[in-house]
């Protein structure tokens, strides 16, 4: 089923809002199957739609693509701009006898749903023109275009995911292609564009199921090659619900405005809906390797935040000390009001990252922890910094600075003398670390203290430790 040698494969998402995570898997799963293959993966905007179509979507989709790293070839579709084109299709069915004017009124047609509706049966068109000569159209009055679809029998569609799945002709009706203004309808400017862009397999939400159904007849009717279908279940919220705004952040910006990396993003993307045995961490190289339609599951994926964190943190530990710095002060540049790094705080956080990556789980979290080495001076105490220095506690960490004149400045030399000082004292070696890391940070929590020590150096850290000390 998917033995075609150079594969095109689409993302075709409609710019009428941000680019969500459900269309990001989408997007992933034909880009890796189109890198896989060695095949084409392009990228098509389903425009059409120009009253809600906004560029403001357009931008966000490509910046979302593009901040996941999913690149395309060749140029953008627009697809409002091939309007002539699926005009010409909707000529040649005509003229081929697969498609027909339809000229009833607006009013007609809702008095036939009525009729539908008090008899309880299901809302269609019933063919009125199907069959009717053109010339018993009154004089100027507007018309659409419909598709002659079949009436009987059924319409298969072979999907990889799904299995086959049937639908049964007499309960689809003669679809619209071209409305009374002369504009195409999204299913005809569909086919018509994957058509025209060579498109071999179509990995979409399988929400969009019914749609293959009405679109294979369009495919039939023109005598175009069938493409591979495959429909993804949809994601769900961590509850099972249909994923939705109430589920949290849905949009791609706003999981990188979070602090996750897009090698992240792609790696739980991937494992929401496709699987490779018992692997978890899949990386974006190996998962090209190993991509394929066969393994997508059939059932939906629960969104799981706390599985989100965990990949996440793995993959910040895997990532380069200065790529780390260059995201966390990408972090600040977006903040409200936006932070620059000095040259001296980049190198801190630098020298800081393998102590600071090993306890976030996100970039957000880094920055905030890394917060005490972007700029100099006493700290400002939170609650439980403050509540932490005693008297009895800024004394001791008085005595103990005393004890450091010739101290090398290194983690381990401040360690031990830490610990020479909290034995001979009768103190635990917390009840000296403690207060240092409250006077040093402003807070009760952070990473390794001697280390950070070391980082912040010997004149800065008695700048502060002195602040506070007694």
């Amino acid at each position: 089923m998917t033995d075609i040698a150079k594969p095109v494969l689409r993302f075709a998402p409609s710019p009428t809002g941000m680019l969500h995570i459900g269309g990001a898997r989408t997007a992933l799963f034909n880009w890796l199957f189109a890198r896989h293959t060695g095949g084409k993966f392009l990228l098509r905007i389903e425009d059409t739609d120009r009253e809600r179509s906004t560029p403001e979507a357009v931008a966000a989709i490509i910046n979302g693509l593009k901040w996941l790293e999913l690149d395309w070839d060749g140029e953008i579709v627009f697809q409002a701009a091939r309007a002539g084109r699926h005009r010409e299709v909707a000529e040649q069915l005509l003229a081929s006898g697969n498609a027909y004017r339809c000229y009833a009124t607006a009013a007609e047609l809702d008095e036939m749903r009525a009729a539908q509706r008090a008899a309880g049966k299901p809302l269609r068109y019933d063919g009125r023109w199907r069959d009717r000569d053109p010339l018993e159209a009154p004089e100027g009055v507007p018309f659409v275009v419909r598709l002659r679809a079949p009436q009987t029998g059924e319409t298969i569609i072979h999907d990889v995911v799904q299995g086959d799945v049937r639908f049964a002709n007499e309960q689809m009706d003669d679809m619209v292609l071209l409305r009374s203004d002369g504009t195409p309808t999204y299913m005809l400017a569909v086919v018509v564009d994957d058509f025209d862009m060579g498109i071999t397999h179509i990995i979409r939400g399988d929400d969009h199921l019914n749609n293959a159904a009405r679109q294979m007849q369009l495919i039939k009717a023109m005598g175009w090659p069938e493409v591979i279908y495959g429909h993804v279940p949809l994601i769900h919220g961590p509850d099972g619900a249909k994923l939705s705004k109430r589920h949290g952040a849905l949009a791609v910006e706003a999981y990188r405005d979070m602090g996750y990396l897009p090698e992240t993003m792609r790696n739980y993307l991937l494992r929401l809906g496709w699987s490779h045995g018992n692997d978890e961490i899949i990386p974006t190289p190996q998962a090209i390797e190993w991509f394929n339609l066969e393994n997508i599951g059939k059932s939906p994926a629960r969104l799981d935040f706390k599985k989100l964190d965990n990949t996440n943190a793995h993959y910040l530990r895997e990532t380069a000390d200065m790529a780390l710095a260059d995201r966390v002060a990408a972090i600040l540049a977006q903040a409200t009001p936006p932070r620059t790094l000095s040259q001296t705080a980049r190198e801190r956080l630098i020298k800081a990252m393998p102590s600071l990556k090993e306890r976030a789980r996100t970039l957000v979290e880094l920055a905030a922890a890394a917060e005490f080495l972007f700029s100099d001076g006493p700290r400002s105490l939170d609650e439980a910094a403050a509540k932490l220095l005693t008297e009895a506690a800024k004394a001791s960490m008085g005595a103990f600075l005393a004890t450091l004149a010739d101290t090398e400045w290194t983690a381990h030399a401040l360690e031990d003398k830490a610990r020479v000082f909290a034995e001979q004292n009768g103190l635990k070696l917390g009840q000296v670390a403690q207060p240092l890391r409250a006077a040093l940070t402003g807070h009760t929590t952070s990473p390794p203290i001697f280390a950070m020590l070391e980082v912040l150096g010997r004149d800065e850290s008695l700048s502060r430790l002195r602040a506070y000390a007694i």
